[in-house]
């Protein structure tokens, strides 16, 4: 009898492992429940390493490039794709893998799951965001590439033994768009595992004098609503006077750049820092000492179906949330939060100030949003579901 355990390729073109959150949790997960899982992702800043192995996950990293433009994109996927095409064959021939898992975006992973399959692999597809919105939202507009983007996205769809999805509004879109059959799709929540938000003291220095700390965490492109965050400070800090909170915005991405520059040509520098990505420790250490987490994800087709995996790690950590009135969003963080008019700067500010000023609603919210996650929202529940994906995924015939 072969007593070797399933082997897994996962393969993940948006972001490094570990620092790709959902990624490196299933990775774990699987890996304690016996499988054997390699991971294919690009390089990062500080992950530069092309091979190597953590907490039983072996791990490859090949050279990328980040877009900002249609054809940049076009180019960078392609790049990707024939890197992330011949790695596989590389795994294969050690691990003989049985399931070949892709996370998006982008959707054209399923060009390599049509070469395995004719060897019997069988294909996850973990649809972390709908991609024809994230192009829309990134671009405002629609045109040849966004219909190309669905039309990747439905082969994507019709070539998936298993369709894992974030949330609810995902699995619609598999159900309604993609034409899946309900057994075929499981929903895996992106959330935290509470072991990793084990907080440290807080550390009052972090605060830079200030009574209070609002942190933003999470990453700086055209979509994520920063020009919004920042003309809810500059309402704060210069139109109201509020002098005493520091805004700390942790996170890389193609816009930090231009941010900055705005931040300054508003006069907000006194009140704003850019940190860049922090992670483990360093990242805990302001997510212990901070009074309110955002979240300035503006409202759109595309934000109303994506669950902010920030929201989530904020009520991990006991802060109270403030974002815009989003489908997905308001179900992430249910009672945990205030909710501002989409796209409202004005309002958003307003509801920072309401936290600000009131200590007994900053920790009736955080008590909230905590157990919320302690009870429901947290990554030992969701494990589960992923397990009976990936049991299911083996039955499925090809």
């Amino acid at each position: 009898m072969d007593r070797r355990p399933t082997a897994v390729c996962i393969i993940d073109e948006n972001l490094p492992v570990p620092r790709d959150p959902r990624v490196w949790r299933e990775a774990r997960a699987l890996t304690e429940a016996g499988y054997l899982v390699t991971v294919i992702c690009p390089k990062g800043l500080g992950l530069e390493n092309a091979h190597e192995i953590l907490d039983g996950v072996e791990i490859y990293r090949h050279p990328a490039f980040e877009a900002s433009t249609r054809l940049g994109y076009l180019i960078e996927y392609s790049w990707a794709l024939t890197v992330e095409f011949f790695l596989t064959i590389r795994i294969y021939t050690t691990t003989r893998f049985r399931i070949l898992h892709a996370s998006n975006p982008p959707d054209i992973v399923f060009l390599i799951a049509l070469f395995w399959k004719l060897f019997g692999v069988r294909f996850v597809y973990d649809q972390h965001d709908p991609a024809p919105e994230l192009y829309e939202a990134k671009f405002q507009s629609k045109g040849f590439f966004y219909w190309l983007t669905r039309f990747a996205e439905r082969l994507t769809y019709r070539t998936a033994n298993v369709v894992i999805a974030t949330n609810d509004s995902c699995r619609d879109i598999a159900l309604i768009r993609g034409g899946v059959s309900s057994d075929r799709i499981f929903v895996v929540h992106s959330s935290p595992a509470l072991e990793d938000f084990c907080l440290p003291m807080p550390r009052a220095e972090l605060k830079q004098s200030r009574k209070h700390l609002v942190v933003y965490v999470g990453i700086m492109g055209p979509q994520d609503g920063i020009d919004m965050l920042l003309e809810s400070i500059e309402y704060l800090v210069i139109q109201n006077g509020r002098r005493d909170t520091l805004f700390v915005l942790i996170g890389p991405g193609p816009e930090q750049p231009r941010l900055k520059s705005v931040a300054a040509a508003r006069g907000l520098e006194e009140w704003v820092r850019f940190t860049g990505g922090l992670y483990g420790d360093d990242l805990l250490l302001y997510l212990a000492t901070a009074d309110v987490g955002v979240a300035p994800d503006p409202g759109n087709d595309f934000n109303d179906k994506l669950t902010m995996i920030k929201i989530l790690e904020y009520q991990a950590c006991g802060l109270p949330v403030v974002l815009y009135d989003l489908v997905e969003g308001r179900r992430s963080a249910g009672q945990g939060a205030l909710y501002a008019r989409r796209n409202d700067p004005i309002d958003f500010a307003d509801q920072i100030a309401k936290l600000l000023d009131s200590e007994s609603l900053r920790h009736r919210l955080g008590g909230t949003g905590r157990k919320r996650i302690e009870v429901s929202l947290n990554w030992e529940i969701e494990k589960q579901v992923l397990f009976k994906a990936y049991e299911t995924a083996l039955r499925k015939p090809l």
